[in-house]
């Protein structure tokens, strides 16, 4: 189910299905790079303005599920303007700030997202461009990334299911009428 805040901005409502804390795993393949399964978790804020923001980390698991290494994190703001027209700032830990744009799909949680504009430093990697897709579906956030270099053509390399985290002492506001022995509850 979607909440939305009642301190949120009004502009940001189409993109209230983003907010929250996600975790989850994916997979991570492109050219030059060993495939991996990763895990991430995800955080979309806001404080009222007019804006999401975007933290994640990801990191590489073995075949057990543990954590083994980092192995990508984001942080950036997302907007979205009166014609379901999105705009990403994103800076990786890898050396790329990206500028994004995209749209809200009519009638359902769906954002397309394509580069328009890329920095990089000195000791980033090559890269030319990306497009992601991002969906809420059943209540789970899922995304799908491509990228492409000046050799290799945009590819799918990472994708993943994410599922909201939900903080228990959110529940315990809830509970204020509660018994303090909380058998009496079920009497």
């Amino acid at each position: 189910m979607i909440e939305i805040p009642s301190d949120l901005n009004p502009d940001l409502v189409p993109l209230a299905f983003l907010l929250g804390n996600w975790e989850g795993a994916g997979v991570a393949e492109f050219p030059g790079t060993e495939k991996c399964n990763f895990g991430q978790e995800v955080t979309f804020t806001h404080d009222g303005r007019d804006f999401l923001e975007y933290v994640s980390h990801s990191w590489v698991l073995d075949g057990e599920g543990k954590k083994v290494a980092p192995l990508e994190s984001e942080t950036g703001y997302w907007r979205i303007d009166k014609d379901r027209k999105v705009e990403v700032v994103m800076v990786r830990d890898q050396g790329v700030v990206e500028i994004w744009y995209g749209e809200l799909a009519d009638q359902k949680p769906q954002i397309d997202l394509v580069t328009d504009a890329i920095a990089r430093t000195a000791a980033a990697g090559p890269y030319s461009g990306g497009k992601r897709l991002y969906g809420y579906v059943n209540s789970d956030l899922m995304w799908v990334g491509e990228k492409s270099t000046p050799d290799v053509p945009l590819r799918p390399y990472m994708s993943a299911h994410l599922k909201k985290v939900v903080d228990p002492s959110e529940w315990a506001k809830d509970l204020k009428d509660l018994p303090d022995d909380g058998i009496a509850f079920f009497k």
